[in-house]
């Protein structure tokens, strides 16, 4: 496998330079990113296109005007959560390294279960711009139309505030932080012949992307595609009203394990067909008519506001080619992604990747050669195309992302993941399996708790520590 590498020039990077840097997006990673960028010295501007800081995790009753997300002129809603979402990691292991993801005693709303609901995120990132001054850094309701690159190695970024003439600036780098959780993505249906086809079936069709609450599917008959973490959710909420809940997955045993106090779902493999009455047929051979099709089956990733000439691009959803999931290697450091990687323990990582990134643009720390950074992408993918891992989950870091995170800090000169948070993520995993229905509020984790909480009480004595924590 070889990737074609084009010349491009950039001005020298003198030692501890401070940069203009631009971040889009106010979620999780564009947050941390600020923070971090700013500890470094660099002058940030973050865009948001929404009012409010929290990304992903600002909820909002409403949906797109297309249920399927596939009209490209639709109206966009951002964020993906549902009415009852709570985390699947307890917030010990959720929070950032530095700024303990820990029970408040601030007044207002707050959620105390260890696993809480998603507002709760959303009060801990807000805390979080508190703490660190952030709000003075992000520009809200700025929509990002363009950024491009420039012939002197520069950046121009294009946003819009409101309903305002678009206004043109430029950065010395780009970090893009706009999630991956808003463009979605839809099963392969057949579409065979006139009577067969998606195109002739007249039930409902949706994505995950666009529920909220189960009221909608009572007593249907629904199809639900996939096997995810939210799959896992929505189906049992579904469950509770609707007639019959079928899930079609890939996976044959994972969802099914997760209902067992539900007579009313059944487990299929994939859609073979649909046909004009309304019949859905299965590669297992079942089938029965059916009301709603709902895809729980992912997002793309989506960077429309991007030009980069064709250096970057999204390839069955591998964005490449990207170094360490981060810079592309001829744009280097110059333009970074933060929070590609799925299968995560996110806000540590974010916060890993910030750090590197700020770091490098001024000129602390270094990259290996263009060259080298190209042949490592290679090399990644040569292994993942002989181990039989589809190019889709080339961001899926599932059973190594505590070793990328470790690499990471190494690079940084930080210390690594805490052994307890390790543990405790592997504890939770497990407790899924074991208990389906109550691992939220059921555990056997204590003392990883403890151990947790000890540490955050170092954190805290020292006044929220500056960058790395010392070894």
């Amino acid at each position: 496998m070889t990737i074609s590498t084009p010349t491009l020039h950039f001005p020298p990077m003198p030692p501890l330079t401070p940069r203009n840097v631009a971040v889009i997006g106010a979620g999780a990673a564009g947050l941390v990113a600020a923070r971090e960028l700013r500890r470094e010295g660099h002058r940030v501007v973050v865009f948001d296109r929404e009012p409010n800081a929290g990304g992903t995790w600002i909820y909002n009753p409403k949906t797109d005007s297309d249920p399927l997300g596939l009209d490209p002129s639709r109206e966009l809603v951002h964020s993906s959560l549902y009415a009852s979402l709570r985390t699947n990691l307890p917030r010990e292991a959720m929070g950032f390294r530095d700024y303990p993801f820990v029970v408040t005693t601030k007044k207002g709303h707050r959620d105390p279960r260890r696993f809480p609901g998603h507002r709760e995120v959303l009060d801990y990132l807000n805390d979080f711009v508190g703490e660190f001054g952030l709000g003075e850094l992000v520009r809200f309701s700025s929509d990002v139309r363009y950024v491009g690159l420039l012939e002197d190695g520069k950046w121009k970024v294009r946003s819009r505030i409101g309903g305002d003439d678009q206004v043109d600036e430029i950065y010395d780098a780009v970090v893009v932080c706009n999630g991956h959780f808003t463009d979605p993505r839809i099963a392969e249906i057949p579409n065979n012949v006139s009577n067969i086809g998606i195109d002739v079936w007249p039930g409902k069709q949706l994505h995950s992307h666009n529920y909220r609450v189960p009221e909608p599917f009572r007593d249907q008959v629904v199809i639900l595609i996939g096997s995810s973490a939210s799959a896992v959710d929505i189906s049992r909420e579904i469950a509770g009203v609707a007639k019959e809940v079928h899930i079609a997955s890939r996976s044959s045993d994972t969802t099914l394990g997760t209902l067992p106090s539900y007579d009313n779902v059944w487990l299929h493999s994939m859609i073979e067909s649909v046909r004009e009455e309304g019949t859905v047929v299965f590669k297992d051979g079942s089938s029965f008519c059916a009301d709603i099709i709902l895809h729980c089956t992912g997002y793309k990733y989506h960077f429309p506001f991007l030009d980069t000439n064709g250096v970057v691009t999204v390839n069955d959803n591998r964005v490449g080619p990207l170094y360490k999931h981060i810079f592309p290697p001829v744009l280097a450091p110059w333009l970074s992604f933060i929070g590609l990687p799925w299968k995560v323990v996110p806000f540590p990582l974010f916060e890993y990747q910030s750090k590197w990134i700020a770091g490098l643009l001024s000129g602390r720390l270094t990259l290996p050669s263009t060259e080298d950074m190209m042949a490592d992408v290679e090399a990644f993918y040569s292994t993942l195309e002989a181990s039989g891992i589809p190019k889709r989950y080339t961001h899926n870091l599932s059973g190594y992302q505590f070793d990328y995170d470790d690499w990471l800090a190494a690079e940084c000169g930080c210390p690594g993941i805490e052994e307890w948070r390790r543990q405790m993520y592997t504890a939770t995993s497990k407790n899924k399996v074991v208990r389906p229905e109550t691992y939220r509020d059921e555990w056997d984790d204590d003392h990883l708790v403890l151990q947790a909480h000890e540490d955050f009480v170092k954190y805290f004595s020292t006044g929220h520590l500056d960058g790395c924590l010392s070894q």
